[in-house]
């Protein structure tokens, strides 16, 4: 009988396989890690910013355009050999994030180069800063969309000029947004953080259960 009982809740509370519209290996990590199924589909588009545009609306809107993107290739039956999705590939969600840091009103994207990354280390060095994921939900049967964001605030210890060349030196921080990873070499200069890890990671995994259940419904 408690076998049964506990059958029923897991087919309730089943992960769906998604598309993942990103190459980002740190979010097909997280994926992973708590065991929900996915094929990735990465696609390119135009990532800058609009005039005026806030951090939230930039990451929203990027997260949309890459998980509709991603759906209208899915709908071409793309195969294993065009570097896309398996021919068995029959996932009705597409997802698609994108995540930025912003403080003081300025919004740090993926550094251009080293001194880049020398100046975004220098302005986050011993300040809190926030860290902000869009995500957004495409259904491919019924065309529902959803689309939200988490912030997570975060902290900088203080760096000396020698921490900075270091980090600087190792080049994790180069394709980061905000210039650094904190699930990497980074780690060790975070000194606390309010708010979802995984956000800052690169996916909310929460958001993205939340939004995956509204849109199901």
């Amino acid at each position: 009988m408690l076998a049964a009982g506990i059958s029923s809740v897991e087919n309730m509370i089943e992960l769906p396989e998604i598309i993942l519209a990103s190459a980002s290996p740190r979010r097909a990590e997280i994926l992973r890690t708590v065991g929900w199924p996915f094929e990735t589909l990465a696609v390119d588009i135009d990532e800058s910013r609009r005039d005026g545009e806030t951090a939230a609306d930039y990451v929203q809107r990027l997260a949309l355009e890459k998980a509709e993107a991603a759906a209208a290739l899915a709908g071409r039956n793309l195969t294993v050999g065009e570097g896309a999705l398996s021919p068995q590939a029959r996932s009705r969600f597409v997802i698609g994030a994108d995540t930025t840091v912003a403080i003081d009103g300025h919004i740090l994207e993926k550094p251009t180069d080293e001194a880049d990354v020398t100046r975004m280390l220098r302005l986050l060095n011993n300040r809190w800063h926030k860290v902000m994921t869009g995500v957004a939900v495409v259904d491919r049967t019924t065309s529902v969309t959803r689309v939200a964001h988490e912030e997570t605030e975060v902290k900088f210890a203080p760096l000396s000029d020698a921490e900075i060349q270091w980090y600087v030196a190792t080049r994790e921080p180069l394709d980061k947004a905000g210039a650094y990873a904190i699930q990497g070499l980074g780690a060790r200069f975070i000194e606390r953080i309010r708010g979802d890890y995984f956000n800052v990671v690169g996916l909310p995994l929460r958001l993205l259960y939340e939004l995956m259940r509204s849109t199901g419904e």
